[in-house]
């Protein structure tokens, strides 16, 4: 049994291990023809029209826009949902609420994406005439929906692991129900809360379909969110459509963008278990 167990998690590493020498041995040759000052701080990202030009901060500049998005829409509206159920809800109505929002993460992401060119797009241009057909708030809006379900289950799963004996020792010393929530069991919960954040901020990241539907393919440094992006798991569904030529300079952009895809949502889970590990409350 220990040695199957342990066979999973080499076959596991290894795969780990395999997709970042892939990702390496493609990208290397890149950077002969390109260099990695260019590559990091330069504005235009334009590999496939003449004069070619590789600079990464647009398509960075339209998944931060996107993670940014999702992230003011979902973080606060999943935060409030997970302190409703831990804390007000009714073991009936949890029994029905949490396995309705679980229904939202088993949707697949491209029907997100027509949700998001069929009804959130018309709304945002019918509220904002200017805005493009693609934009940044309609696909923030969908990919804050996708990440909803995981922010409000590991959010409900570390405020209902505060020891009742805080609740109790907080309403005896006078407290109201919302003193006791807002005082002591959010504070208490308050690294796992940032964990999960985190966690689905990396989720938003990495999303593939609905932004490439939703978002656009234009790749610009743009301030306004009523302008249509191009995030890299985008630029990446474009050029891996075949009508590139392998071994090229355009076929190697895949991988480039995807390291430096893997190396942003790297760190995310790893300053998410840092987190976790530096503030974690232990209760006995």
């Amino acid at each position: 049994m220990a040695l199957t167990l342990g066979a999973c998690a080499g076959i596991s590493v290894l795969t780990t291990v395999g997709v970042v020498v892939v990702l390496l041995v493609e990208s290397i040759p890149f950077f002969r023809d390109v260099s990695i000052v260019e590559f990091l701080i330069g504005t235009k990202w334009t590999p496939l029209l003449k004069p070619q030009h590789f600079g990464i901060l647009p398509l960075l500049c339209g998944t931060m826009w996107i993670a940014v998005g999702s992230g003011l829409f979902a973080l606060p509206l999943g935060l409030a949902t997970a302190v409703y159920l831990s804390e007000y809800a009714r073991p009936g109505i949890r029994d029905l609420v949490k396995p309705a929002l679980e229904i939202l993460a088993g949707i697949p992401s491209v029907v997100y994406g027509y949700f998001a060119v069929v009804a959130v797009s018309p709304l945002i241009r019918w509220i904002f005439p200017q805005a493009d057909v693609f934009n940044v708030v309609s696909a923030s809006v969908v990919v804050g929906i996708m990440i909803l379900p995981m922010i409000v289950s590991l959010s409900e799963d570390v405020l209902r692991a505060v020891p009742r004996a805080l609740r109790e020792g907080a309403y005896a010393l006078g407290s109201t129900k919302l003193d006791v929530t807002v005082r002591v069991v959010v504070p208490s919960a308050a690294s796992g809360i940032m964990a999960s954040f985190l966690l689905a901020l990396s989720r938003a990241i990495g999303e593939t379909m609905a932004v490439t539907l939703a978002a656009g393919a234009t790749p610009q440094l743009t301030l306004n969110p009523l302008d249509s992006v191009q995030t890299m798991t985008a630029y990446i569904v474009q050029i891996s459509q075949g009508d590139t030529p392998a071994g090229t300079i355009e076929y190697r952009t895949i991988f480039v963008v995807g390291l430096a895809l893997f190396v942003l949502t790297l760190g995310m889970n790893v300053l998410a278990q840092y987190i976790l590990s530096r503030f974690r409350e232990v209760y006995e």
